[in-house]
């Protein structure tokens, strides 16, 4: 409990911020009113007068019940008008009002809050880690950590179950399909072997297997292992195909955004540059598991003098990358979120050179509906993103990393005398008492004392590590596919 004392500290804090200060201060509703322009939808009497069609009734003036627009089925007020009507759409700053009715805020607003009260924790329980004398018995962030990854992936699994539910069902379709890609590709990397993508997980799972053997045999219990290397694999590859279907979405909308942010960056070099590096980024995440052209060339292969850099300093500098990854999507968000909402007007502007008629209310719905959609297209282009910096967050504490790493043996030997774990191994079971309750609860102690020894750095290393390469990976890829799917289109 004594080294619990701060870190519970800290989580009180945070759960405090989230249910005092949340109603004054939002991260995500701040993040959406930060500099975004929406476009309004024509109202009825601006239609009729640039249609030339008389006003019996006044027509509405109130712009800002999307949701009333998009679900209303009733059209006995609409009345049909040219499309290429000369509309001019105005435009106005997105207010905390405004984002009230739009799907998904709520999830969108708990997501982010929640995130950064978990990065604020993560970054003072890291701190603390540092700077106390301690033996790290376990760390609360890991808590926090797994909670907003469980946040990520439910926000996830609820948007691919929309796409679902759609009545086409060509989103349906396209989701089995890439799952199934993705489940064929997940068996061909599972297949290859740690020498060119080292993920580690055949030493990871050896290592599981036999702690968990050792535990069984002291626990009395004859057994082979909890399952074969093949049978876990198996496993891993039917998590891909989940994985990937996910995120099939989220990454056709981000090649979206990002051609669409391209186009509006014509005259500005300097943003093309960042924006490209911004889609790349993780394809160069995923290279740095390539041992031939990452840890040989920077670890190994020199032809004279030491390796530029240590094997550790290497893995650290891998999860640093990711952070940086992550922030440099959050910083490009309004630029993404504002070439979406310009979609409105690029609509109107095709719709121009249509000829025919249309009715008034299918015209507004087709302008409200891009401001209305707002907080899906933001989860779908963040919530990867918070998945891939949590699983590293994990990967760095469960998989016993250190920040000093990257700084050389000088810094990390101020902090290991500190911060050393004790080698653990497994017990001897507690002799029987005659107390029942005080015997109990010692066989239960030391059941849990000699589990900890189960899954060790070495088994999450391995597991975290494929997981979170795969994420980056599934997601660049669909990306890549919306590219070329985005790019035909435009060519047709």
């Amino acid at each position: 409990m004594a080294i619990l004392g701060v870190q519970f500290v800290f989580s009180l804090v945070m759960f405090s911020f989230l249910q005092k200060l949340s109603p004054y201060f939002s991260f995500g509703q701040w993040l959406l009113c930060n500099k975004l322009v929406r476009f309004l939808y024509p109202t009825d009497e601006e239609l009729k007068s640039l249609a030339g069609i008389s006003t019996g009734v006044k027509g509405k003036g109130k712009r800002n019940d999307y949701k009333k627009m998009i679900n209303n089925t009733k059209k006995d007020d609409s009345f049909t008008v040219p499309r290429n009507l000369p509309i001019q759409l105005d435009t106005a700053k997105v207010q905390a009002v405004d984002l009230l009715p739009l799907k998904y805020f709520t999830d969108f607003q708990w997501l982010m809050d929640f995130s950064l009260s978990s990065v604020i924790v993560y970054t003072l329980t890291e701190i603390y880690f540092a700077i106390a004398s301690h033996k790290i018995e376990f760390n609360v962030s890991i808590l926090w950590c797994l909670l907003t990854i469980g946040f990520c992936l439910r926000i996830l699994m609820s948007q691919t179950a929309m796409y679902f539910k759609a009545e086409e069902g060509g989103e349906r379709i396209l989701c089995i399909t890439f799952g199934f890609f993705y489940l064929v590709l997940g068996m061909g990397v599972l297949v290859i072997n740690d020498i060119v993508l080292e993920f580690g997980l055949e030493e990871g799972y050896n290592n599981f297997s036999g702690n968990a053997m050792e535990f069984l045999k002291h626990q009395g219990v004859e057994s082979q292992g909890p399952l074969s290397f093949l049978t876990f694999k198996i496993v891993l590859a039917i998590l891909c195909a989940f994985i990937g279907g996910i995120l099939t979405f989220p990454g056709l909308r981000m090649a979206k955004l990002h051609l669409d942010s391209l186009k509006y960056a014509k005259e500005s070099p300097f943003k093309q540059t960042i924006l490209h590096m911004n889609f790349i980024l993780p394809l160069f995440i995923c290279l740095t598991w390539a041992r031939p052209i990452a840890r040989d060339v920077f670890c190994v292969r020199r032809y004279s003098g030491d390796p530029y850099l240590t094997d550790a300093a290497f893995d650290t500098i891998r999860l640093i990358l990711v952070i940086f990854f992550f922030f440099v999507r959050l910083i490009l968000l309004p630029i993404h979120l504002q070439s979406h909402l310009n979609m409105a007007h690029e609509k109107i502007e095709m719709m121009k050179k249509e000829s025919g008629r249309i009715n008034s209310l299918e015209l507004q719905k087709t302008v409200a509906r891009v401001f209305y959609y707002l907080c899906v297209v933001t989860l779908q282009y963040i919530t990867p993103a918070l998945l891939i910096l949590f699983l590293s967050f994990l990967l760095k504490t469960l998989g016993d990393y250190s920040w000093s790493d990257v700084f050389g043996d000088k810094v990390k030997s101020l902090w290991s005398v500190k911060n050393v774990a004790s080698g653990l191994s497994m017990t001897a079971p507690p002799a029987n008492s005659t107390d029942s309750i005080a015997n109990t609860a010692a066989q239960f102690s030391w059941a849990i004392s000699n589990l900890r020894n189960v899954f060790t750095s070495v088994w999450y290393r391995g597991l975290l590590t494929f997981i979170m390469w795969w994420v980056c990976t599934s997601w660049f890829l669909s990306s890549v596919f919306g590219i070329m799917y985005y790019t035909q289109i435009e060519k047709v």
